[in-house]
């Protein structure tokens, strides 16, 4: 399990690190910078994380067809998700731009909103990027190569780093663009990492002669049904939320400049740490779905319990050091008085959201790694949107609680989920001992 979900860990905290890349180089710019910049980060991801879902049914469908030893299949699932990737970047696209005019609508607070806009409307343009890099990770992954994935998402950061440096603050000659310079290093990021992800797949494919060259280009849409199936609830569990927290962040846009900040530097610390928990995520997603497609119950059900041990170790730690060190971790992005007075004990609450949240979250994996992608769906629409984010209004709102009355409530919808999928994955988990359980979909082994 470490030896697969480790690079992928260190991967997803270079995914993330650009953002906190962002919030650090345009700091100096102000409380105003900061939350527009992270504003503009969680309303793309909002949108965009939809398209990639869908393509998180490559773990389930290329991971079996790799258990069952069939990697012509896993061509064959990867030219699928690039064309199920193309088909979805206009529709996203449409609706980053959607999001851009209702903004002001919105209430966002009128030193934020100036900076925000422009930032938006320039990262939507990294959405087609980000998809065609997605199906290329979730079709390496899935056979177990990673490590090509960890150097994108690690080496992204000093490509994200370089353009920013010229282009905020406009050095080497460079026009002084702001946070509209860090709008442009994310999208130049991003098409580095898919263009080395693009050149990994074809050295994999020289080095071990998979004939990758020889899969068929068509359109199978048999096949793109398949992906949809287990698709369509995967992207719809992970826009759920991502989406929440987006809410989350436009509600705390109408405080204060203060509260913005205080919130975005602390769900970016947050994300950072649970990245640990979303890389077990990915690969007790693969080790549970090549058990199932080599057809091999018992090892599907250690892989998932393990990813539980380490996640939940390792969370449990996160949610002290939150707890016990969070002024020192604040004044790492900011001085502002009002910041590091909220800062402190939004960590605090962070804390036990981590807990819960990394256990749905390895649970998600290791149920889509049994082709269940609708369960982790169905409650998180249960949990985050009629439970979480209506607490967290009234906390934040009429209940006068603020930013953290915000945060307080969404913990209480993770927890229910998470607790949840918890007692689901502990049931499927006893089925698989008794062979009650089978998954659906595998690729069947080739007969030699």
């Amino acid at each position: 399990m470490l030896s697969l979900a480790l690079p992928v860990i260190i991967g997803e905290i270079g995914w993330t690190t650009m953002g906190l890349v962002d919030t650090l180089m345009v700091g100096p710019l102000g409380p105003a910078a900061i939350g527009a910049a992270g504003l503009g980060n969680v309303i793309l991801l909002a949108i965009s994380v939809g398209g990639m879902g869908l393509l998180l049914g490559l773990d389930t469908l290329v991971a079996q067809s790799f258990g069952a030893g069939r990697i012509d299949r896993c061509h064959h699932w990867l030219v699928q998700g690039l064309y199920l990737g193309a088909m979805v970047a206009v529709p996203l696209i449409t609706l980053g731009l959607l999001a851009v005019a209702v903004l002001p609508l919105l209430g966002i607070a009128p030193d934020v909103l100036p900076l925000a806009l422009p930032y938006l409307t320039i990262v939507v343009t990294s959405i087609p990027v980000l998809l065609v890099y997605a199906a290329f990770r979730r079709y390496l992954q899935a056979m177990n190569s990673v490590r090509p994935i960890m150097f994108a998402l690690v080496s992204a950061n000093v490509v994200n780093i370089a353009v920013n440096w010229v282009l905020i603050y406009g050095n080497l000659g460079a026009p002084a663009l702001g946070v509209k310079g860090a709008a442009w290093a994310t999208v130049a990021s991003r098409i580095y990492m898919a263009l080395v992800l693009l050149l990994a797949i074809r050295l994999r494919d020289q080095r071990y002669r998979s004939d990758l060259g020889a899969v068929s280009r068509r359109v199978s849409w048999p096949d793109q049904r398949r992906l949809l199936g287990l698709g369509i609830p995967a992207a719809t569990q992970v826009t759920l939320e991502v989406a929440v927290f987006a809410v989350v962040t436009a509600f705390a846009g109408r405080l204060s400049a203060a509260a913005l900040a205080a919130h975005q530097i602390g769900l970016n610390i947050w994300s950072v740490v649970f990245m640990v928990p979303l890389g077990l995520n990915a690969a007790g997603a693969v080790r549970v779905g090549q058990a199932m497609g080599r057809r091999d119950p018992s090892g599907a059900r250690h892989a998932g319990w393990m990813a539980f041990v380490l996640g939940g170790s390792f969370t449990g730690v996160a949610a002290v050091v939150f707890l016990v060190s969070g002024s020192w971790l604040i004044s790492w992005f900011s001085t502002d008085a009002a910041v590091l007075a909220l800062g402190p004990s939004l960590l605090g609450i962070a804390g036990l959201c981590l807990v819960f949240d990394g256990t749905q979250g390895i649970a998600t994996g290791v149920l889509r790694g049994l082709g269940d992608t609708r369960t982790p769906a169905l409650l998180n629409l249960l949990g985050l949107w009629l439970v979480g984010l209506p607490l967290a209004y009234a906390a934040g709102f009429p209940w006068g609680w603020g930013v953290q009355g915000l945060w307080m409530g969404l913990t209480s919808g993770l927890v229910l989920v998470g607790s949840t999928l918890l007692i689901v994955w502990a049931r499927r988990a006893r089925s698989l001992v008794t062979g009650s359980y089978l998954a659906a979909g595998a690729d069947a082994p080739r007969k030699t």
